[in-house]
């Protein structure tokens, strides 16, 4: 493997099946995966993924809406959905690896009104023809990929010439090994503090409930694949053909503070975490993101932020 390529996150994890591994994770998260990550499809997720698709590009978007547009790993739809609302695209494509992701992906295009072709498929095997879309999007999708150059090839066969690509919410190196020990130290606090006596009747988890949460940590930790240095990033696009590539990263301390804040979520009963408190952690996550884009941006490393973003081109003529 070169140094320029993205790094597994342990050998358990390079050594398996990575893409059956994601389908059978993903099919079981699938009908839990929008509650669990707090995904909607009003204002609050329409905002969030506009937001997240124009701080990775170059200069203010023009010329909207994309005509064609494929959402590759789109899980539930998320990103591209909220971008369709927000007037990026209008025919939508959307694909999985996992049958259950591309079941819900449809629901949720059916309960808002939008047309979707939605397809299984593995994004190093795109079943589109050659220069099929304008644009192509993904969010938190190729630290899943075992094979991230095949599929970023892929991504560019897809693009029609002068055709943009967009991948937002990708894990970076330094900032994964921050928050993953946080998250460790917070699901072991909280699920001891909960088991006490005085606490248990009101705060613990059914045991069961318990033993399904530290199952699907186990398996996210299997199927997710990479994390990513920004530059290197980059330039995987650029060697995959791609031209006016540019790498933007988010999320310093919001990341901090998230991670803790779900790991939490997941380790107490969720019958004591009311409206009150999941909007007091969205505006401390919001502020904490304002600052991390505005203050912290200006001072620390590209590198030490949680989340890199990357966009790039087709190039008019190959």
């Amino acid at each position: 493997m070169s140094p320029s390529q993205p790094q597994p996150r342990s050998s358990a994890a390079a050594s398996r099946d990575a893409k059956r591994d994601n389908v059978v994770y993903h099919d079981w998260e699938a009908s839990t995966y929008d509650a669990k990550w707090s995904i909607s499809f009003d204002a609050r997720c329409v905002d969030y993924a506009r937001d997240r698709f124009d701080a990775v590009l170059p200069a203010p978007a023009t010329g909207l809406p994309y005509r064609d547009a494929l959402e590759i790993g789109a899980g539930t739809g998320f990103f591209l959905l909220n971008l369709a609302q927000s007037g990026v695209a209008t025919r939508l494509s959307l694909s999985d690896i996992s049958p259950g992701m591309v079941a819900a992906a449809q629901s949720n295009a059916q309960a808002l009104g939008l047309e979707v072709d939605a397809r299984v498929a593995d994004a190093e095997h795109l079943p589109f023809a050659d220069g099929s879309f304008d644009l192509v999007v993904g969010h938190a999708v190729l630290h899943h990929i075992p094979d991230v150059d095949r599929a970023l090839r892929e991504v560019l066969r897809v693009l029609r010439p002068g055709g943009r690509f967009v991948f937002a919410g990708e894990p970076t190196k330094h900032g994964d090994r921050i928050v993953r020990p946080l998250s460790r130290a917070t699901w072991w606090a909280s699920t001891r503090a909960a088991a006490l006596p005085g606490l248990r009747d009101r705060w613990a988890r059914e045991p069961d409930e318990l033993r399904a949460s530290s199952h699907a940590a186990a398996l996210e930790a299997v199927v997710d694949l990479h994390t990513f240095d920004p530059a290197e990033l980059a330039r995987a696009c650029l060697r995959a053909g791609a031209v006016d590539v540019s790498a933007v990263t988010e999320e310093l301390t919001a990341s901090w503070f998230g991670w803790p804040v779900r790991t939490f979520e997941a380790a107490v009963s969720p019958d004591r975490l009311g409206r009150r408190w999941a909007q007091v952690a969205y505006r401390t996550w919001q502020g904490l993101a304002w600052a991390d884009r505005h203050v912290w941006d200006r001072v620390v490393p590209d590198a030490w932020f949680y989340n890199v973003s990357v966009t790039g081109l087709r190039p008019d003529h190959d």
